[in-house]
């Protein structure tokens, strides 16, 4: 029996502790990507943003939502193969570009780079969909509200970046 954090999980306990394993990985990306930024909201604010640009507000409750689906969407690939192969990999850089945009964003006020690193990210997530759903259509489906708010706040950045 092999027991490696990198093989599938083989009990009903194994499973569950990587439910709980990969809520604390992408908790640990938002968190991450938050240190630094506290006053990201009333940067937002003071940004000169285009007519359509949601509230502040919403971004938190939008991304909690986002977060939990990500974490269950990866779960339920690692079920299946483990975390080797190429659509953990995605799924491992789509985070790490997800936890780099908002310094880049709000801590440097880079709107360009930040643009860059969306575009990225865009493209990891729109990767990591495709070889998700060879593996499981439920986590390929879980994914799709990310990739749809990431393509809206790949628009807003470009508009933000334009603007100011």
């Amino acid at each position: 029996m092999n027991h490696s954090v990198l093989a599938r999980p083989r009990t009903e306990l194994a499973r569950w502790l990587g439910l709980a394993a990969f809520g604390v990985v992408v908790a640990a990306a938002a968190a991450i990507g938050a240190l630094g930024v506290g006053t990201a909201a009333e940067d937002y604010a003071t940004l000169d943003r285009p007519s359509w640009a949601p509230p502040a507000w919403l971004f938190g409750p939008v991304w909690t939502v986002l977060y939990v689906m990500i974490a269950v969407a990866g779960w339920l690939v690692w079920r299946r193969t483990g975390l080797t192969g190429p659509a953990m990999a995605l799924f491992a850089t789509q985070l790490v570009l997800n936890a780099l945009w908002t310094p880049v964003f709000f801590g440097l006020g880079r709107y360009g780079l930040a643009l860059i690193v969306i575009v990225a990210m865009w493209c990891a997530i729109g990767v990591t969909v495709v070889l998700f759903r060879a593996v499981s259509r439920p986590a390929a489906a879980l994914l799709l509200p990310y990739w749809a708010w990431v393509t809206f706040a790949t628009a807003l950045n470009a508009a933000i970046w334009w603007a100011n």
